[in-house]
C-alpha cells in the first residue's frame, strides 16, 4: 500500500501538536473555552496524548496531540503516536515546525496509514492528513511509498514471497518507472558464472535467480545490491525452530533496496541506477551444499564452507562481483546478514561499513535529518586473518564468535576492490510497535542514503 496525503478540504479539522513543557503557552494561545476544555479532559502533551475539542455546534473544532518534552530524542515520529488514535476524518496540521522537523512530522502522519492487510482486513477507518504547509508533498509521498513497499515485501510470508514472487515485485516496480528488468534463472546461473547463487539455492524446488534492474540514462552510476534469501532454514546446519520463525524477513535487504529504488526513480534523481538481487531459498535436500565444501565464486576466490547458515554473504559475493564489473561510481549492499549486528546495536540502528570517506561524512548527518538512524562500524583490517582458512581464500563462517558483523563485512569487501563501497547489516524488523512503525517489517537506512546521495555522488 502507498499512503497519500488527503486533498485539502474546507471540512478538514485543524490539528496542533503541543510539547508537554510548553503546554501552558499553547493553551494561552487558544480561545479560553477551548483551553478550558483541554484542561478539563486532562490533556497533558505527553507522547501519545490526543484530544478533540468540540465546536459551538457540536462538531469537532480542533484536534490536539502531544509531542512530549521539547528536544526529547527518544521517540521518532512522536506526532504519529497521538495522531494515529484520532477518529476517522481529515486533519490539517498547523505548526511552526520547519525543515527536517516538519518533514519528519509529515512523514510520520502519512505512515500512520500503513496496514498490512493482505490476509486480514484492517478494522475501522483511519484518520487522513493533508500535506502540511511548507513540505514537499511529492517527496514525502515517495518516501512513504518506498517504505511501505519494503514493509509489504518483508511482511509477506515465504509461502507467497519466494524467489519468483520477489522477482515479480521487482519487475512490477520496473514497469511502473519505465526501467528494464532481467532475471537469470536456475541452471542459467551456472552458464553465466554465478556459482555461489546457484549453490545456495539449488536445494529448493523454487529455483534461484539473479534479478537485474536498470533505470536512468545519465548521471553517476549507482548500483544497489540486496540480499534476497526468501527463507533461510540454515541449510544442513539447520536453525533451531525458534531461530527460524522470522526467516521470512531474510530478504529484508532486497526489500529495502527496492524501496530505495522506488524513492530514487519516483523523485527522478539524475543517476544511472542498477539494482541486483540474488533471490534464493536456503533449503534442505540431497543436493544441498555441505559444511566443508570449497566453492569457487564468480570473482575466482575460493570459499570454504564452515556453516551453511552463513549463506547470505555467498549470494551477495557473486552479485557484488558482477556489480563491480560495470565500473559504477558507488556500490551499496543491504542485507539482514548477522545476528552479531543486533547484539552490537539492537534492532533500531542500521550499522554500516564504508570505504568511502564522503559517505562516512554524509550518512550520519543525513540520517539525523531523515529520522533514519545509522551507526558506522569499522572495516577492521587486522581481522582479515579471521576469514582466511588454510585450504581456501576465504572462510564463510569463522570460528570463535568474535566480531561476526565485521568479519562478514570484510568477507564482502573482498569482492569490491576498485569501487567506493558501502555495506549495511540491517535487521529489517520492528519487534515492538512504535509511532508510525507497527510491529513487523521495516526499512532501515534507505531514507538516510537517499538524503546522503546528492553529496556523495555530487548530484
Amino acid at each position: 500500500m502507498s499512503p497519500k496525503f488527503a486533498h485539502p478540504s474546507s471540512d478538514a479539522v485543524k490539528l496542533i501538536a503541543v510539547h508537554s513543557d510548553q503546554l501552558d503557552t499553547a493553551l494561552a494561545a487558544l480561545e479560553p473555552a477551548r483551553a478550558d476544555w483541554l484542561k478539563a479532559t486532562g490533556f497533558d502533551g505527553a507522547i501519545g496524548a490526543h484530544a478533540l475539542v468540540p465546536g459551538a455546534t457540536g462538531g469537532v473544532a480542533l484536534a490536539v496531540v502531544g509531542l512530549g518534552k521539547t528536544g526529547q530524542s527518544r521517540t521518532r515520529f512522536a506526532i504519529a503516536a497521538g495522531a494515529s488514535r484520532l477518529p476517522e476524518g481529515v486533519y490539517t496540521l498547523a505548526t511552526e515546525m520547519t525543515g527536517a522537523a516538519l518533514d519528519e512530522a509529515a512523514l510520520g502522519l502519512l505512515l500512520t496509514g500503513y496496514r498490512f492487510d493482505r490476509y486480514k482486513p484492517a478494522k475501522g477507518q483511519l484518520p487522513a492528513f493533508t500535506a502540511p504547509a511548507g513540505v514537499d508533498a511529492t517527496r514525502i509521498e515517495a518516501l512513504a511509498a518506498g517504505e511501505c513497499l519494503t514493509r509489504d515485501l518483508i511482511n509477506t510470508p515465504a509461502s507467497d514471497m519466494g524467489p519468483a514472487e520477489l522477482a515479480a515485485a521487482a519487475q512490477s516496480l520496473a514497469q511502473t518507472h519505465g526501467a528494464s528488468c532481467t532475471v537469470t534463472l536456475g541452471d542459467a546461473l551456472l552458464e553465466q558464472n554465478f556459482p555461489l547463487i546457484h549453490t545456495v539455492g539449488r536445494a529448493s524446488p523454487r529455483a534461484p535467480r539473479l534479478i537485474d534492474m536498470r533505470w536512468g540514462q545519465s548521471g553517476p552510476k549507482l548500483t544497489l545490491v540486496g540480499k534476497g534469501v526468501c527463507f533461510d532454514t540454515g541449510g544442513l546446519n539447520l536453525k533451531p525452530g525458534a531461530s527460524m520463525g522470522l526467516m521470512k524477513k531474510d530478504m529484508g535487504g532486497a526489500a529495502t533496496v527496492l524501496g530505495l529504488a522506488h524513492m530514487i526513480m519516483a523523485l527522478g534523481l539524475d543517476v544511472q541506477l542498477r539494482v541486483l538481487i540474488p533471490a534464493v531459498e536456503n533449503a534442505v535436500d540431497g543436493s544441498a551444499f555441505r559444511p566443508g565444501d570449497v566453492l569457487t565464486s564468480r570473482k575466482g576466490l575460493t570459499v570454504e564452507i564452515n556453516n551453511t547458515d552463513a549463506e547470505g554473504r555467498l549470494v551477495l559475493a557473486d552479485a557484488l562481483a558482477l556489480a563491480e564489473e560495470d565500473q559504477p561510481d558507488q556500490i551499496i549492499s543491504m542485507a539482514t546478514l548477522t545476528g552479531a549486528a543486533r547484539v552490537a546495536v539492537g534492532p533500531d540502528l542500521a550499522p554500516f561499513y564504508t570505504t568511502d570517506d564522503a559517505m562516512a561524512r554524509a550518512l550520519p548527518q543525513a540520517a539525523g535529518e531523515a529520522a533514519d538512524p545509522v551507526w558506522q562500524m569499522p572495516f577492521h583490517a587486522p581481522y582479515e586473518t579471521m576469514i582466511e582458512p588454510e585450504i581456501a581464500d576465504l572462510d564463510n563462517a569463522p570460528s570463535g564468535g568474535f566480531a561476526g558483523s565485521i568479519t562478514a563485512a570484510l568477507f564482502l569487501r573482498r569482492f569490491v576492490t576498485a569501487t567506493p563501497y558501502t555495506h549495511f547489516d540491517i535487521y529489517g524488523w520492528n519487534p515492538t510497535a512504535a509511532p508510525a512503525r507497527p510491529k513487523g517489517g521495516t526499512g532501515q537506512g534507505a531514507r538516510a542514503l537517499l538524503a546522503a546521495l546528492p553529496e556523495v555522488l555530487d548530484l
